[in-house]
């Protein structure tokens, strides 16, 4: 391998008439948090998939640790701890039968990290899985995920629909999890506040297609939030370069901008506008601005 964990190049799916991936490349560097954020629909499930080896890819190619998952499913699951969104566990078994059976296929299953998972999300080994609350069948389907040290973590929405206090356990987890040397999280999240918060990589999908990839970092210092005041209000929406959304009225205005803000600077003074405010934005208005045009969040809706 090259340093990168995932390689996908060019893949494209579709189902019937309706394409859920078009022409999709993206690396995944070893020890990186890599968040993937997109609304519902928009295909982050399916590149999951993908990589998982559950669905071939038709088009382009996919490795994961150097090895395709559809042929060599044993060589790229065994390395992986996966909790899907809807955490399907067997209902009929208790907490402490799950860690056993689970226990039973990975050779480097750690039982005092598990035990200490355990005692962390407070969870009883005599009971249910079937009778577990939804936060709690999260933090088992994240403790058989973790316990047996996988090389990469990978969360298909980790935090649907749970509390902040059991959002904050889980993402805790995750990155005792990164503590650990060499290891790799990528994880799908309509919570772009809390990407921010964890990830020091990203990457926008936006029906199917990426819009956007790249570290934190540099997202967030490749775009500006500025307000524009002027001493007589346009007569029309003011044009700037590189914005990507823009609203206002009368004398004020509020743009966000991808690219070198001097041009912006130079533009908006040619338009009679002084720079009132400038700030870096947040990630979920890079998100909105690039895919609504809109400067307004959204809340954006869990996947299904």
């Amino acid at each position: 391998m090259d340093g990168n964990v995932i390689r996908i190049a060019n893949v494209t799916r579709r189902f019937g008439s309706t394409t859920a991936l078009e022409d999709v490349t993206l690396d995944v560097p070893r020890g990186s948090v890599f968040g993937l954020v997109g609304e519902n629909g928009a295909g982050k499930t399916t590149l999951i998939k993908h990589i998982l080896g559950l669905l071939r890819a038709r088009e382009g190619s996919v490795r994961v640790f150097g090895l395709d998952p559809v042929r060599d499913p044993v060589g790229v699951l065994g390395k992986i701890g996966y909790l899907s969104e809807d955490r399907d566990l067997p209902d009929w078994m208790r907490v402490g039968e799950l860690m056993r059976y689970t226990q039973a296929f990975y050779p480097k299953w750690d039982e005092k990290y598990a035990a200490d998972l355990v005692r962390a999300f407070d969870l009883k080994l005599n009971q249910k899985v079937g009778s577990l609350s939804r936060g709690q069948r999260a933090q088992a389907g994240l403790l058989i995920a973790l316990a047996h040290r996988p090389e990469m973590l990978l969360l298909d929405e980790p935090s649907s629909g749970l509390d902040a206090v059991v959002r904050r356990d889980i993402l805790a987890a995750i990155i005792r999890t990164v503590a650990d040397e060499g290891r790799t999280v990528l994880f799908s999240s309509h919570l772009l506040e809390e990407v921010e918060r964890v990830a020091d990589r990203v990457a926008m999908i936006h029906h199917g297609r990426l819009v956007l990839v790249g570290t934190m970092d540099d997202v967030k210092a490749g775009h500006r939030r500025m307000t524009l005041h002027f001493d007589e209000p346009p007569s029309r929406k003011p044009e700037l370069p590189g914005a990507l959304a823009i609203e206002g009225e009368g004398r004020e205005w509020t743009c966000l901008v991808d690219g070198a803000a001097d041009s912006v600077r130079v533009a908006a003074e040619k338009l009679g506008a002084r720079i009132a405010e400038e700030a870096t934005p947040s990630l979920e208005e890079i998100f909105v601005a690039r895919v609504k045009g809109s400067l307004r969040p959204v809340l954006i809706a869990e996947e299904e």
